[in-house]
């Protein structure tokens, strides 16, 4: 009993330890029960609890935590963290460190979110503009050179790069796309590189040759290529409204886009989308 009352004068029962730290009696029980704040010493018989000097400081960061607005686990996952109570500042420390990344990484998501955002309500008020409305028109025939290519869109550049150096004189017209597939590919995708010429030269690894004309469906998308889907959308609806049969293989022809050295503004880029029809 003696023992008992030389600890009891060395701790704070649990009403003088709610005053010190502004935590409420209910609170405290409440941390205990969720092992985020156990006291010093329970009493076996009444039950009692006694808080010593030393659960002080934690108790403070965990109030100053919850006004963060931190849920509980959290706040348990860092006071884990610590061996005891003289490191918890450290691990605080360590906490604001890994937040301060993650509102970098958040700004970054943000602005992201508001370039889609600008991207797409462009998007939609181009789409009710008659300059990029879908048109039926004839194509001529017309001379090409062209490379055939199996693998990522973005690697067409490499038979454009070919082409250039190749036939640059020779060259009369804007690049274009030629796709085989009638679905999107990631990685395997059919497609050729090719541009017009004004004549023939033989060139090893490039197909010289004339590039039927005929009745298409074209339709001019304004902005960066990743959007392309919205204005094949508008066209293939177009194409199912008038009940055409699409011939292989579809053109995209880059009217404006992204130079040999500078890259331009995307949202800028012209390109028509061209599907033969029966």
């Amino acid at each position: 009993m003696l023992e008992l009352i030389r600890k009891e004068r060395t701790m704070f029962s649990i009403g003088e330890f709610s005053k010190i730290t502004g935590l409420t009696i209910k609170t405290l029980r409440f941390y205990h029960d969720e092992g985020l704040l156990s006291p010093t010493m329970v009493d076996p018989q009444s039950g009692y609890r006694y808080y010593d000097h030393a659960k002080i400081e934690t108790a403070r960061v965990i109030a100053y935590l919850r006004e963060l607005e931190l849920p509980l686990a959290e706040i348990k996952q860092i006071l884990a963290s610590s061996q005891d109570e003289s490191e918890i500042l450290s691990v605080m420390e360590k906490q604001k460190v890994s937040l301060e990344q993650r509102i970098r990484r958040y700004r970054h998501i943000a602005r992201s979110l508001q370039q889609f955002i600008d991207t797409e309500r462009q998007a939609q008020v181009m789409s009710t503009q008659s300059e990029f409305a879908v048109e039926e028109k004839t194509l001529e025939p017309m001379l090409i050179a062209g490379i055939r290519m199996k693998g990522r869109y973005d690697e067409c550049g490499k038979g454009f790069a070919k082409i250039g150096r190749s036939l640059g004189r020779f060259i009369c017209g804007k690049a274009m796309l030629l796709h085989y597939d009638t679905e999107y590919k990631e990685n395997d995708a059919d497609f050729e590189a090719a541009m017009p010429i004004r004549q023939r030269k033989d060139v090893d690894g490039i197909s010289i040759r004339e590039l039927p004309g005929g009745r298409c469906l074209a339709l001019v998308h304004k902005g960066p290529y990743d959007q392309l889907g919205r204005s094949y959308a508008r066209i293939l609806d177009y194409i199912k409204q008038k009940g055409y049969t699409v011939l292989a293989p579809s053109r995209e022809v880059y009217i404006k886009g992204p130079g040999m050295i500078f890259k331009g503004n995307p949202n800028k880029y012209l390109t028509e989308i061209q599907m033969m029809i029966a």
